[in-house]
């Protein structure tokens, strides 16, 4: 069975996080699927979760740029770049960069980069401040079905297996955030 959480069970909701469970949780647009990035089992169970090939990476969503920063090639990286991407956070704005060595392979699949969003959203950012890090953020929905935007989309797309579910309010966004490229500052998903 799914354990249901609200904003009063950061805490418990942290926890199963800690302990290698993948729980939907709001973002600006979507409900997300998320685990720690550093638990490939857990990350594993995820992907199984939405029927996602392995190749495809996904993003990092962290409270502030302290909790992802690590994940970035800083020196890869320009200082005006960083001055723009720090500028956007937080907010609906998601980046890829240059990654460093801390990022775990299965985390970004195919890619190069590392995606990741310093969010703005109370109840996700509140999330990865109970969690202690950054989380892996992905859409709440079977590989090819629309996104979820409610915590029953979310129980009827996955049932009990799905550990934990933080039933809290979306943010304002209608579609998921713009993904841009930090170094050539490219739109990848608009």
């Amino acid at each position: 069975m799914t354990s249901r959480f609200t904003l009063d069970d950061l805490a418990a909701a942290a926890a199963l996080l800690r302990h290698g469970g993948v729980l939907a949780y709001p973002t600006e647009a979507v409900y997300g699927l998320g685990c720690d990035p550093h638990d490939r089992q857990a990350f594993e169970r995820l992907f199984a979760l939405k029927q996602r090939p392995p190749t495809q990476g996904v993003l990092l969503i962290a409270a502030e740029l302290a909790q992802v920063e690590r994940y970035i090639d800083l020196a890869a990286v320009p200082a005006e770049v960083m001055a723009q991407v720090q500028a956007s956070w937080p907010g609906p704005n998601t980046w890829i960069f240059p990654r460093s060595p801390a990022v775990p392979d299965w985390v970004t699949g195919a890619h190069a980069g590392i995606a990741l969003r310093v969010t703005a959203h109370a109840p996700a950012a509140a999330l990865c401040r109970a969690f202690g890090g950054a989380l892996v953020s992905t859409s709440a929905n079977p590989h090819g079905e629309p996104s979820a935007r409610s915590a029953a989309t979310v129980e009827a797309y996955f049932g009990p297996a799905l550990d934990g579910l933080l039933d809290a309010p979306l943010g304002g966004q209608q579609r998921p955030t713009v993904i841009r490229d930090a170094l050539s500052g490219a739109i990848i998903r608009a």
